[in-house]
């Protein structure tokens, strides 16, 4: 086996993403099903998936995300907060796949800000890479968003995860906008539009995130009585619930002053825009990067003994 080289992963709910790295470099990345769409077994799928790669001899692999839960490979039990990165790489699951010795990152748990329990897969790996490229936030308190289906707002104190709350975000305008009335006849083809993000901010901001049930319902009645296009609505719809999440994570963090933002470009963006309606600023990373630092981080040691589950 070469040490140098080595498959990292990152397989969560919808998607697989698998990389091939010598050193820093990535020699090449492949894309596969997420653990709620698997078809064959994940070892399987992933032996697949891997099979050429093998010639280059990698050392092993390293997964993070859902494929450590109930539905994936194999359950790693979740690692709890406070939670650096020398706490996770103990927490780590080590299985074999034929012969190929694979790491699975656990994710984290938490009691919340509103004293319920709380759980992440795969962005504990996102926030420990976010660390790496942007060392300052190893020193003093830092708030973060990860931003996505279940939204996750972190809180890390120098250079460990103290805790974090969840908001479903994603997964609840999907639900909106496919099984309600509120975008009835919108055809999933249509975007939001900038304009409609901004009305569903400013929404948000007049009249705070508590009102937001009450607020959803003009996505409807704007549409009807007040002509709000397709893309206006989808937009509208998105604004509110973006816009509703930074103005509850305000309530419950304080002055959001800086915000550091972790995820895809277009999200960022979003959330960039929802932080500025409450008074924040965002420093953005993008989230590939960040799981790419972060497992790096958490990659074993090289020449170090693999001890496989039994």
């Amino acid at each position: 086996m070469d040490p140098s080289i080595f498959i990292f992963g990152d397989w969560g709910t919808s998607r697989l993403r698998l990389y091939l790295r010598q050193g820093k470099s990535v020699l090449d990345r492949r894309d596969g099903p997420g653990v709620s769409v698997l078809t064959k077994s994940p070892e399987q799928t992933f032996l697949d998936l891997v099979g050429d790669w093998r010639e280059a001899q990698p050392a092993g692999a390293i997964l993070c995300g859902m494929v450590g839960s109930r539905i994936g490979w194999v359950e790693a039990p979740y690692a709890p907060c406070p939670a650096t990165a020398d706490d996770l790489r103990e927490h780590v699951l080590k299985i074999d796949a034929d012969g190929l010795p694979v790491s699975i990152v656990p994710g984290l748990s938490c009691v919340n800000p509103l004293g319920g329990p709380d759980v992440m897969r795969g962005e504990e790996t996102q926030i420990l890479g976010a660390l790496e490229l942007d060392p300052a936030l190893k020193h003093g308190r830092h708030l973060l968003v990860l931003p996505g289906t279940h939204s996750k707002w972190t809180v890390v104190e120098d250079g460990a995860i103290t805790g974090f709350l969840t908001a479903p975000v994603g997964e609840t305008f999907a639900l909106l906008r496919q099984h309600s009335t509120l975008a009835a006849g919108v055809g999933v083809e249509v975007q939001g539009s900038a304009q409609g993000f901004a009305m569903g901010l400013a929404r948000i901001a007049e009249h705070g995130p508590a009102l937001l049930p009450h607020l959803l319902f003009e996505t409807r009645a704007r549409q009807l009585l007040e002509g709000l296009s397709a893309a206006d609505a989808v937009g509208f719809l998105s604004g509110l619930l973006i816009g509703a999440d930074a103005a509850a994570a305000r309530q419950w963090f304080g002055d959001l002053g800086k915000v550091t933002v972790i995820g895809a470009p277009a999200l960022n963006n979003f959330y960039d825009q929802a932080i500025a309606s409450q008074g924040g600023h965002v420093t953005a990373i993008d989230g590939d990067a960040a799981v790419l630092a972060g497992l790096t981080t958490l990659s074993p040691p090289k020449n170090s003994d693999f001890h496989v589950l039994a």
